[in-house]
């Protein structure tokens, strides 16, 4: 992951801690708890669980055609 990128990933992580639903964010289809946050051409995929104030990073992948 290129330095650049991994700084803004990084920074998208920090601002989730305050606020999960900031940014571009979306949920995923069936996944009550699951959503991505887009981040540049990199999609951060996580779920989010209120009442135990607690988000789960699943996964950090490149945007393709195969990521979603």
């Amino acid at each position: 992951m290129p330095p650049k990128d991994r700084q803004r990933i990084v920074k998208a992580l920090e601002e989730m801690t305050g606020n999960p639903f900031g940014g571009d964010i979306a949920s995923l289809k069936n996944q009550p708890s699951a959503f991505r946050r887009r981040v540049g051409d990199w999609r951060i995929f996580f779920d989010f669980y209120p009442d135990k104030k607690l988000i789960v990073v699943a996964a950090i992948k490149r945007r393709s055609s195969t990521t979603y």
